[in-house]
């Protein structure tokens, strides 16, 4: 066997307090199951978006993963304000619109 990792996004389950990300890690044949979760209220404060957790959470257990040679001791992460923070400043845009490429935008609808 080739000791190739595959990470498989599982899906989420709404909690009262907080969303929780399901993922299995495969390697040689053996399953892993990690959760990731993030709090309700960093959906509400806008420091996550619905879309982007399983992104958020999948780069958090790839970092785990590689901390801890695909071997992490925990299987549940708690993502904090500041990985979502961290990851929505490494995701705006750098350049601002003018507003001739915003005139242009419109005219195509």
């Amino acid at each position: 066997m080739s000791g190739e990792i595959v990470v498989k996004y599982i899906g989420f389950k709404p909690m009262l307090l907080m969303r929780e990300y399901t993922f299995q890690v495969s390697e040689a044949g053996e399953n892993r199951e990690f959760k990731l979760n993030i709090a309700n209220a960093a959906f509400v404060s806008r420091h996550a978006r619905y879309q982007d957790a399983p992104a958020i959470c999948s780069e958090r257990l790839q970092a785990e993963l590689a901390a801890h040679s695909n071997h992490p001791p925990e299987t549940q992460y708690e993502i904090t304000v500041a990985e979502l923070d961290k990851y929505r400043e490494s995701r705006t845009r750098k350049t601002v619109r003018g507003f001739s490429g915003w005139k242009k935008a419109q005219e195509d609808f």
